[in-house]
């Protein structure tokens, strides 16, 4: 009898443990995300690697990457490029690495001979912690490091399986980990790019070897607004904003985003009372007649620079024509026309007649120190209606013009070179044109519609 009371009990609690697993398995939430595996469990096909010569290899349904001594950062991407996408993963790190997941990241061979570029979601097992912060590869650094959140900072796992969540929607990018929110990024630089798993490189004293493994990765590009998460993080606007590396480097806004601050006419005390709009963050000069400086007029800082780093980004506008000035002095023609100075020209050289004009030949085209030297003819152009990044600097007379990351020109102010281009273009009235110790900078009023945001520059 005792042995029948103790089977029965055993049998009662067995299928008591059943029903319970059963209600659990029942009101467990089930994922219908429609999710589109990255990688297939078996191979790297449609994967390709880029950048240094760590070993890469697929073994039990997982990607493993291992360091290797004397190679730069490396990157296993996916050959298809994504813009806007809710991307999954799963990863276990070795504690004394440091790695991330590339997203909306390119490499081409004008930039920096095909370094891989764009945003890094943090792998961080140190004690810093920073994991699911967002680092800019290749250009600008940190954009969202895990500083102060203790949350997200003690969700990572060490030496166990980790979990992300990563969504980039238009200009916002937002990242969980373990499913805590870790960051909330609102960014315009780029929007599209492929994926990667980066192996960090290492230093000599480094363990050759360590290990980073990632399984279950997948991605969803349709319907994004019906899977989209509200997060409580308060976001990062870079937009018209000095990153973190920018403060520490000691730049600061030409412009604030808001207000004519810091900025007035060419030709006049203030800044001029129409022509010029300032809408949501962003600095435009209307469409007028197409003619040089006849409408709202020329925009000049009050402030003058001499030795100087400069960053604009710009938009077109089709057959728009406008340019970027430094080294201008005001006072020096008060009649028709611009403001005389040095121009970073801006053009759509696809629809604008100036392209096949100037000087020297291709000497009127976007980024060209305009009518005296043309840039570089393999410049990388975004087309009209997307952002462009200008990028200036002048140092002890030796001056550079930088597009989208890429350096097009350079050349010496006031060497024989100089003089004599001058000498050969309409600027040959001047005296001593573009030699000016400091100067005021300008942006131009060409009669058409271009568009201006985060300007930012840095005294050298």
């Amino acid at each position: 009898m005792k042995l029948r009371v103790k089977n029965y009990q055993l049998y009662a609690l067995a299928i008591g443990l059943t029903i319970g697993l059963s209600s659990c398995q029942e009101s467990a939430p089930k994922d219908n995300t429609p999710w589109t595996p990255l990688f297939n469990g078996e191979n790297l096909n449609g994967w390709t690697q880029k950048g240094g010569e760590a070993k890469y290899r697929v073994e039990d349904g997982k990607v493993i990457g291992s360091t290797v001594h004397n190679t730069p950062n490396s990157f296993m991407t996916t050959n298809k490029m994504y813009g806007d996408f809710i991307l999954e993963l799963d990863y276990k790190v070795d504690s004394t690495m440091n790695s991330g997941i590339q997203i909306r990241s390119n490499s081409t061979p004008q930039y920096q001979n095909g370094r891989v570029h764009g945003y890094q979601i943090e792998i961080d097992p140190s004690d810093r912690a920073w994991s699911a912060g967002i680092y800019d590869e290749g250009r600008r650094g940190w954009l969202f490091p895990i500083e102060n959140d203790k949350n997200a900072q003690q969700a990572f796992k060490q030496g166990d399986w980790n979990h992300y969540r990563i969504e980039a929607i238009g200009d916002t990018i937002k990242t969980w980990i373990n499913g805590v929110p870790a960051a909330h990024l609102i960014d315009g630089k780029t929007h599209s790019g492929f994926i990667a798993l980066q192996v960090h490189s290492i230093g000599k004293d480094a363990k050759e070897g360590t290990e980073i493994m990632w399984k279950n990765v997948n991605i969803l590009t349709d319907s994004l607004s019906k899977y989209s998460t509200k997060t409580p993080v308060e976001p990062v606007v870079t937009k018209n904003n000095l990153t973190i590396d920018e403060k520490k480097n000691g730049w600061e806004m030409l412009w604030d985003g808001k207000t004519s601050n810091g900025w007035r006419g060419a030709k006049l005390e203030e800044f001029p009372d129409k022509g010029w709009v300032i809408e949501n963050g962003i600095l435009t000069i209307m469409e007028s007649d197409g003619k040089e400086s006849a409408a709202a007029g020329d925009i000049v800082t009050k402030k003058l620079y001499q030795d100087f780093e400069l960053k604009v980004d710009f938009k077109l506008t089709k057959g728009a024509n406008s340019g970027i000035k430094y080294y201008v002095d005001t006072e020096i023609n008060k009649g028709p026309g611009s403001s005389i100075g040095l121009e970073y020209q801006i053009l759509d050289d696809d629809n604008h007649p100036d392209a096949k004009l100037g000087n020297h030949d291709g000497s009127r085209t976007v980024a060209s120190l305009y009518d005296l030297i043309q840039a570089d003819p393999n410049k990388p152009i975004h087309p009209v209606g997307e952002w462009n990044t200008a990028r200036i600097v002048s140092k002890d007379n030796h001056v550079e013009h930088w597009l989208n990351g890429v350096k097009v020109l350079e050349y010496e102010r006031g060497s024989k070179e100089y003089r004599k281009l001058v000498s050969e273009s309409k600027y040959k009235k001047w005296k001593k044109f573009g030699e000016l110790e400091k100067g005021s900078i300008l942006l131009q009023d060409h009669g058409n519609r271009v568009s201006y945001k985060n300007i930012k520059i840095k005294s050298l």
